[in-house]
């Protein structure tokens, strides 16, 4: 069954609802969620009011035709045998067919998916871009040898590239897949834990072990990282050496000095494809040593081989809270940056008229 299949009831441009109709009572209930909990959350983001009655949903409210497309779209996601979580509810409001606030430059991808078609297939799981941004930064991923992403946490920059990388990797595209990480310690001090170089180094690398987990059997992967087609280690093991025929990625790129930064792009060898991401708000190298990150964004914008890609807090596809955690934090360094330069002015002025 395809889209064909769901009808809707012919309405005029001044009546209040749309009326469509599921013809497999089953995926239906689905739909619906236990509980009806998938349309009640509909209802909260998109502000309507949705009426099941028998197969049949009637949808009320000015973003009526907006709450039809997305129920439709998740319908067919159910005939393809895909089921439904929040996120994917999330993402479908968010992908609304509109290219507005991607975050990339002109030129930045060649087009390469259909509009809502963005999937990257893996061994576990079928992951799909969940806002434009994402979408762009995938698309991103596919057309450039290296690509940067950049924006708060919880956007899926990490998440997704590893996912692209995992697919490529399946696909013969590349030999091996390489996650790296600075090991800068966010305030602690880790280096008197017991152990030899690997245990004192993997919690610094566990999310990218994390991120390996969704996509491969765990057992694959421990058999990858033995024969070496996995390789999971810090920023400064890379120092010498030529990545060719790999997908690499460097996380948390912003606590990567400028040297470190230079040091791993130059290690881009013939055939691989290289990730960069990082949160300009969370620099935990030591005051008064510049990021790599910001180096390397200013220096490298006029290549066009390059993409760049940006988040915000309207990406988080994680606890909806943590977008708003993000807007505070961003807000609060809005108003000191404002205070601090506010103060340097009337001191400026000060020392003029004395």
């Amino acid at each position: 069954m395809g889209l064909e299949n769901l009808t809707a009831a012919p309405v005029d441009e001044n009546s209040l609802e749309v009326l469509l109709e599921f013809p497999d009572n089953r995926l239906l209930i689905d739909l619906c969620g236990e509980f009806d909990k998938n349309l009640t959350h509909i209802e909260s983001f998109l502000g309507v009011q949705i009426v099941r009655r028998g197969n049949h949903l009637v949808i009320l409210g000015e973003a009526r035709e907006k709450a039809a497309e997305v129920l439709n779209a998740l319908y067919l996601r159910l005939e393809a045998g895909q089921a439904i979580e929040p996120g994917d509810i999330d993402g479908e409001i968010r992908l609304g067919g509109t290219d507005e606030g991607t975050g990339t430059r002109d030129g930045d991808q060649i087009e390469m998916f259909k509009p809502g078609n963005t999937e990257i297939m893996t061994r576990k799981k079928t992951v799909q871009p969940r806002t434009e941004a994402q979408k762009a930064y995938v698309e991103s991923l596919f057309s450039n040898e290296l690509a940067f992403g950049i924006g708060p946490a919880g956007t899926g920059k990490t998440y997704l590239a590893v996912a692209v990388g995992v697919n490529m990797f399946l696909g013969g595209h590349v030999d091996k897949i390489i996650l790296s990480r600075p090991a800068v310690e966010a305030g602690e001090r880790l280096g008197f834990l017991p152990g030899d170089m690997k245990d004192k180094v993997d919690p610094y690398m566990q999310p990218l072990y994390d991120a390996l987990g969704d996509f491969l059997p765990g057992k694959q992967v421990a058999k990858l990282i033995e024969e070496k087609r996995i390789e999971i280690a810090p920023l400064a093991f890379m120092r010498g050496r030529t990545l060719a025929n790999a997908f690499v990625v460097l996380d948390e790129a912003q606590n990567a000095t400028s040297m470190q930064m230079k040091m791993f792009l130059t290690r881009l060898g013939e055939g691989s494809r290289m990730v960069i991401t990082g949160d300009r708000t969370q620099i935990d190298l030591p005051r008064g040593v510049q990021s790599g990150l910001r180096d390397a964004e200013s220096l490298l914008r006029g290549i066009n081989q390059i993409s760049f890609n940006y988040f915000t807090s309207k990406d988080v596809v994680r606890h909806p809270l943590v977008a708003k955690i993000i807007e505070a934090y961003d807000e609060a360094s809005e108003n000191a940056a404002a205070q601090k330069a506010a103060a340097q002015k009337n001191a400026a002025q000060a020392t003029d008229g004395s």
